[in-house]
């Protein structure tokens, strides 16, 4: 199951729920990505964009 969110800015963000575990696989419209199994904390670090992430192919 996948729950895509659309924001006026263009930015899709993504979550998908892996079956059969309590995971939630999310992809930040940069296309980093992070696991949680508490969806609160996942759209935290979704929309805390750019903190708690960059965009692939920038270092740190």
């Amino acid at each position: 199951m996948s729950t895509p969110a659309t924001f006026r800015t263009g930015e899709v963000y993504r979550i998908d729920w892996l079956p059969g575990t309590d995971i939630l696989h999310g992809t930040c419209h940069c296309g980093r990505e992070h696991t949680a199994q508490d969806p609160i904390e996942m759209w935290e670090w979704m929309l805390a964009h750019p903190q708690g992430h960059e965009p692939q192919g920038n270092s740190s």
